[in-house]
């Protein structure tokens, strides 16, 4: 097949049985890739009711029909299951290079089922592939567990998935780890792999990618670098990388600081880009990329790739913390353990607030950075009373301590670093999110109506329509000036067959529905279409946006408006017509 290998690899760990299967090509046009085609399978693997942490779920992981060709910027890979940590289907995505390698080996995804009753690992060498004793690995960080699956597949180039000691102890917020410093970061995947007893998986592939015509192929992804990547839209990937955020953010009013108390930070000349460069030692990229966005920074013996605009924010102004060493330390433990360093640094960050109201004494205070530091260890290894408290993440954490006022979190998932206070898009992209608070399916802080309503559900929908199909093709959130036009011009040569930007528009729009699906029939709805006490109710303190907070009725209208133009009934069920209109009534 053109772009794709065509197969499969399923694999049951209650069985221990190893198969493949063919791709199922009547979806390929209706989902396209990754997310899409993850979604699709999920849909038939599982229950909506299924117990994340069970045998029962499975987990798929799927390349895009990019990964591993000339197309810059798509090494991206999505895993689709239900979360432990907030009980809806999500997707998560990684960068890096181990996409490619799959399909090197010969796969266009991975199918996880059932859970093994001993430590192992996933060995995939081209078409050998066999489940490992991984005894000897429990325990150890995502460093140190790369290390020693690398060493077993003996080959130079070999890429890895693994969890750290917070995955294996089902950590709602732990995360699976990749090439040490890239992550399958949100929504709990580390104890995906931990509930299944599944400490890594290690690939190595030497096949190659189909085209229909490689000298046109070459020629148009040529044409769309120069014209449309290299260009000002996407060059401070290079140039700056996330850290440039915190003084746009800033500028903004929409920088959470303090738990998420004012829009702005007063000291964010310590965390910013021109900060974050005084530290860089090297740049790093992805496979294909030539943006290479990730900084290696070290400040005394701590080294670590980033750290990246989130971290900075939410492991450091949010908790008012501005040593960038202490937050360089932070990521970098992080990394190491399997924790989700959003979810994390939004959790201390509500616990030193809880800690200073008197509502409960966590024995950490804003800019404390020492005393954060041993949280995160003690978290990880949920070694104390407060490390076991905050590693139920601030959803659960508010429910044991009635802090709903404290908590900054949509479904159980921790809100990113862009404040809904500041710009309503973000708080409806927010509540909407198939996983939670999430600025990757919708990221309209730059705006130029940041309060208008009608207008903002609008961009919110068409973003999350056209991210549905961006993340089917793994492209990198980066190139920010990609478009259907130019995805279908590539897809058109690299498959030997015309597809159109509308067609590519209805498929994105199809993979929201469907994700929707699965959550209503899950038990989500309009309920939890939420947005946290404190956005509602709580003016920011400082900023441009002094004294906002999201009106609820303003917030009423505006979710009201975008189930309407959904085609979604008001409890925010997807239509009879909207299912026919994009093929969802049969399934």
């Amino acid at each position: 097949m053109n772009l794709y290998t065509g197969k499969l690899l399923v694999v049951d760990l209650s069985t221990k049985e190893i198969s493949t299967e063919p791709l199922r090509k009547e979806w390929i046009r209706q989902y396209w890739g990754s997310w899409g085609l993850a979604l699709r399978y999920y849909w038939d693997a599982v229950t909506p009711e299924v117990d994340p942490l069970s045998a029962d779920n499975a987990i798929v992981i799927m390349t895009g029909p990019f990964s591993g060709t000339l197309v810059p910027l798509t090494s991206r890979l999505s895993l689709v299951s239900k979360s432990p940590h907030t009980g809806t289907i999500f997707t998560s995505n990684v960068g890096g290079a181990f996409g490619p390698e799959l399909k090197y080996a010969g796969y266009d995804g991975l199918i996880i089922k059932g859970a093994s009753d001993s430590p192992v690992f996933l060995k995939i060498v081209d078409d050998e592939v066999s489940l490992e004793d991984a005894s000897d690995m429990m325990g150890k960080g995502i460093f140190e567990t790369e290390e020693c699956l690398e060493d077993v597949v003996g080959e130079i180039g070999a890429k890895t998935l693994a969890i750290g000691p917070a995955g294996e102890k089902l950590i709602t917020y732990s995360m699976i780890g990749s090439e040490s410093y890239r992550q399958f970061g949100r929504s709990g995947t580390g104890a995906l792999f931990g509930s299944k007893n599944l400490k890594g998986v290690v690939c190595k592939g030497s096949q190659s990618i189909a085209v229909a015509d490689m000298p046109k192929f070459i020629e148009r992804v040529t044409h769309h670098k120069t014209e449309n990547l290299f260009t000002e839209d996407n060059l401070w990937a290079n140039s700056d990388g996330t850290a440039v955020l915190v003084d746009v953010t800033n500028e903004m009013g929409i920088h959470p600081t303090k738990n998420y108390s004012a829009g702005i930070s007063e000291r964010k000349e310590t965390l910013n880009s021109d900060a974050v460069k005084a530290a860089k030692i090297s740049d790093r990229a992805c496979s294909g990329c030539p943006l290479a966005c990730g900084k290696f920074t070290k400040i005394g013996e701590t080294e670590v790739e980033g750290p990246e605009y989130e971290t900075l924010c939410l492991g450091g102004s949010n908790c008012d913390v501005h040593d960038l060493e202490a937050i360089i330390k932070f990521n970098r433990v992080c990394d190491d353990l399997g924790l989700d360093t959003m979810s994390c640094g939004s959790t201390i960050s509500m616990a030193m607030e809880m800690t200073e109201s008197g509502r409960h004494d966590f024995g950490i205070r804003f800019g404390e950075s020492d005393e954060y530091l041993k949280l995160v260890e003690e978290i990880a290894a949920l070694s104390t009373d407060r490390g076991r408290d905050l590693a139920l993440g601030a959803k659960r954490l508010a429910v044991k301590y009635d802090s709903a006022d404290m908590s900054m979190e949509v479904k159980g998932l921790e809100v990113p670093a862009y404040e809904p206070r500041g710009n309503y898009g973000m708080g409806i992209a927010y509540a909407t999110s198939e996983r939670g608070a999430c600025h990757l399916r919708a990221f309209p802080i730059f705006s130029e109506t940041p309060f208008e309503i009608e207008a903002l559900v609008d961009e919110v929908i068409e973003s999350q329509n056209f991210n549905g199909i961006k993340w089917s093709m793994c492209y990198c959130d980066f190139w920010g000036s990609i478009n259907t036009e130019i995805t279908a011009d590539l897809l058109s040569v690299g498959l030997g067959e015309e597809v159109t930007a509308a067609e590519l528009d209805k498929a994105g729009e199809r993979i929201w529905n469907l994700s929707r699906l699965f959550n209503t029939k899950n038990g989500f709805g309009a309920a939890e279409d939420s947005l946290p006490e404190k956005v509602l109710k709580n003016p920011l303190r400082k900023g441009p946006n002094a004294g906002k907070t999201f009106d609820p009725e303003d917030f009423s209208v505006a979710l009201n408006s975008y189930y309407k133009k959904r085609g979604w009934d008001e409890q925010g069920r997807p239509g009879t017509e909207k299912l026919a209109e994009l093929g969802l009534d049969q399934i």
